[in-house]
């Protein structure tokens, strides 16, 4: 914790007029200017890092309308004993100060083996209890543009297509309705900690930043700065901001059009007479989108997908088997799924 006592306000004063609004992304800025988005309340995850801290002190200054449906949501995830304890007494306190509503979540299946991942959906999970208990549409996250450098090489490891390569999206729309808002992917990390300083603005470090038990952490320690270096001249943070940008716009035109072939029905069925001819992405994601459509969705190996997706390309009468709840069949040009319970039973 700082030992000197920050007059919040003041630093919010002086960390928005370093950053202006027209330094925020204009996507996100457009989506404020729609009248639906001045109704209901605006969550913002604060961790107390930079990031969060200079999200929640921009949103606070420039929306100064909004002040009142402002809701600071922290998660203690309880994996860094005092020092998570510290991050949660400096963000309510912050939040105290600026008059901002403080939410707390504890993790309370923390243990000491948890992954990257296990602590990420935990932290989420929190997120959309509240927004779903408060009946808010809206949460601001603190991403910046180095999040997005780190995010790519990430997923180009795994093999990702122009989806998950485009995230993490400034207005990102869920199937729910829900937006999840990122203003600050126009600006870096430097830029951020470097606007704080000047505006007397202290933040809570993560210790386990400094270290390399997860891949986002080697990523950023290793491989960015090698990256940087070896791009001479170049911004190559800005640069790959600007291909994720490229990205979504590509993403868009091929959700566009896999929605003009009307292919999936309102049965549940794929019509592959509809898909017939097109482009194998588009048939990618007509499949992508027909396993999600099931609810509870089903998930696919890298493999079965594969097997899967060949499948409808060559049209076949098809029977593959989707796991314990039933198949995926292709049969008169259409592709269904049949529960096991329904499959016809063998005379004997």
């Amino acid at each position: 914790m700082p030992v000197h006592k920050p007059n919040w306000s003041d630093c919010a004063a002086k960390l928005a007029a370093a950053l202006p609004r027209e330094r925020l992304h204009p996507a996100v800025l457009a989506w404020t200017d729609r009248k639906p988005a001045v109704r209901g309340l605006w969550m913002v995850a604060f961790s107390g890092g930079a990031d969060s801290l200079a999200l929640l002190l921009l949103l606070w200054a420039h929306w100064p309308h909004r002040r009142e449906k402002l809701v600071a949501l922290h998660f203690n995830h309880r994996l860094r004993g005092r020092e998570a304890q510290r991050d949660e007494v400096f963000c309510r306190r912050v939040c105290a100060a600026l008059g901002v509503r403080f939410l707390l979540g504890r993790w309370r299946a923390a243990h000491r083996e948890a992954s990257e991942g296990e602590a990420r959906e935990a932290r989420f999970d929190f997120f959309e209890r509240k927004l779903r208990a408060f009946r808010s549409r809206v949460l601001w996250l603190g991403q910046q543009q180095d999040d997005i450098a780190e995010t790519m090489f990430m997923r180009v490891a795994r093999g990702s297509g122009t989806a998950g390569l485009a995230a993490p999206r400034p207005v990102q729309t869920r199937q729910d309705g829900r937006v999840h808002l990122r203003p600050l992917l126009t600006l870096k990390k430097t830029e951020l900690t470097s606007a704080l300083r000047l505006a007397g603005s202290p933040w809570q470090e993560d210790a386990t930043n400094g270290g390399d038990d997860f891949f986002r952490n080697r990523i950023r320690r290793a491989v960015l700065p090698a990256w940087r270096r070896a791009t001479v001249n170049r911004d190559a943070l800005y640069g790959a901001a600007l291909t994720r940008e490229l990205l979504e716009e590509d993403d868009t035109a091929l959700e566009a059009w896999l929605d003009e072939t009307n292919a999936l029905k309102a049965d549940g069925a794929l019509d592959l007479q509809k898909l017939a001819g097109r482009p194998r992405a588009i048939m990618r994601r007509a499949l992508h989108r027909w396993l999600i459509a099931r609810q509870p969705p089903v998930s696919l190996s890298r493999q079965g997908f594969a097997t899967l997706l060949a499948a409808i390309e060559r049209g076949t009468v098809t029977r593959q088997s989707l796991g314990v709840e039933g198949f995926a069949v292709i049969r008169g040009g259409h592709l269904r799924f049949e529960h096991r319970a329904s499959r016809p039973r063998r005379r004997k």
